[in-house]
């Protein structure tokens, strides 16, 4: 029986505990979709320079354009942070791409704005 009544006790707080944070979480998830949004509209842009018989002008004024898609994303992502520590792993990924090509950091902002999007989006 008390074994019983600490098992309530327990699952009680856990589910306080989930609903109180998801309260708190939803101005964090607002800004990551928006964050997303922005990524989308990077990503395709992306996808667009790697389509073949561009010329190199062409090439690096697509992913030119889609950097700066990307980064209008930042301070969507860094609200986020702000609200949310666990979406920092969005906002890092974004300023990742100032250094490393869009190309290379694609599959872990598409990862993550999956997660963003989903019906259950906790990192």
């Amino acid at each position: 029986m008390a074994q019983l009544k600490q098992l309530l006790i327990a699952s009680s707080v856990l589910v306080a505990g989930l609903t109180l944070s998801a309260c708190g979480n939803s101005s964090a998830i607002a800004n990551a979709r928006q964050a997303c949004h922005e990524v989308k509209i990077a990503l395709a842009t992306q996808k667009k320079s790697e389509a073949p018989g561009l010329s190199v002008s062409e090439v690096d004024a697509l992913q030119s354009l889609a950097l700066g898609q990307l980064l209008k994303g930042s301070s969507y992502a860094a609200r986020a942070t702000t609200a949310d520590g666990s979406w920092n792993v969005l906002q890092t990924s974004i300023n990742e791409s100032e250094r490393v090509p869009l190309k290379y950091t694609a599959a872990t902002l598409t990862r993550i704005c999956q997660i963003a999007n989903s019906d259950t989006p906790y990192l």
